[in-house]
């Protein structure tokens, strides 16, 4: 047992290595996926702006450090599974990768661990050049927030993983499954708190968004981070449950896959 967790875990870290230096080698490109995610610095300024001419119970400088907290949030969470996987089963590719001993998932999340840490020294060098031009918004996390924050955004990072391989698995049926990607991404567009932080949508809708999965991306994160009120038993209860719930539909939907993709004559 003790030996092959031992063998399980070197083959994490060598897949793990060998994808953070296949990133490293699209430096570049990292800087440039990196400024692609920059939306919430966008609305940050519209947002401090309207806060300046009306009364929205937030200050510009907790937005300031909000919209800051929601970009460093979607640096360690951004993903993109569905549109290799969907090239892998409209190209036939995954079958190789089938005859490997391993699950392929496994390819796809490490080659995300491996792009995660080659991108953070570019988001890190971000913060420096974002309190020289908002000097008032500087701020360091507490430390018990900061504890919190480290564990909850991996859950983060695992939920919304498998959310889109979840909706990636639909391409053994349709060759489009990227489009579905992208109507659900309307939703976590406006409902995860990267518009806005859900304190400013109305009570009912806030508090109906707290049992989706929505807010547990973006919103509860950023908002720990910074030190708005968060409930952090609720966030890892919730999203533990999600990541629950999503796991039995992805394993249902593995298997009805492969049947299909074997059925293709793949």
């Amino acid at each position: 047992m003790a030996l092959n967790l031992k063998l399980r875990a070197h083959q994490a870290w060598v897949m793990l290595t060998v994808y953070y230096a296949y990133m490293n080698e699209y430096r570049a490109e990292l800087l440039l996926w990196m400024l692609s995610g920059s939306l919430p610095l966008i609305l940050m300024g519209v947002w401090i702006q309207a806060a300046e001419q009306g009364d929205f119970g937030i200050t510009s400088v907790a937005l300031a450090r909000y919209f800051l907290a929601v970009f460093l949030t979607r640096q360690f969470t951004v993903v993109w599974v569905i549109y290799d996987f969907e090239k892998e089963v409209v190209e036939g590719t995954l079958s190789s990768r089938l005859l490997q001993p391993i699950d392929p998932v496994w390819h796809h999340f490490m080659g995300h661990l491996g792009e995660r840490v080659a991108r953070l020294p570019f988001s890190f060098a971000l913060i420096p050049l974002f309190f020289l031009l908002y000097p008032e918004a500087a701020w360091i996390p507490e430390g018990g927030r900061l504890l919190l924050f480290i564990p909850l955004i991996l859950l983060t990072f695992a939920l919304r993983f498998l959310i889109q391989y979840t909706l990636a698995l639909l391409a053994f049926w349709t060759e489009r499954a990227t489009a579905l990607e992208q109507f659900w991404y309307l939703f976590y567009l406006f409902l995860s708190g990267m518009i806005a932080p859900l304190s400013l949508y109305p009570p009912g809708l806030a508090a109906a968004l707290m049992w989706t999965p929505f807010p547990y991306l973006i919103y509860i994160p950023a908002s720990l981070l910074v030190g708005l009120p968060v409930n952090w038993l609720q966030a890892f209860g919730v999203s533990l449950l999600w990541l629950g719930i999503v796991w039995i539909l992805n394993r249902w939907l593995w298997r009805k896959g492969l049947k299909q993709y074997s059925g293709m004559g793949a």
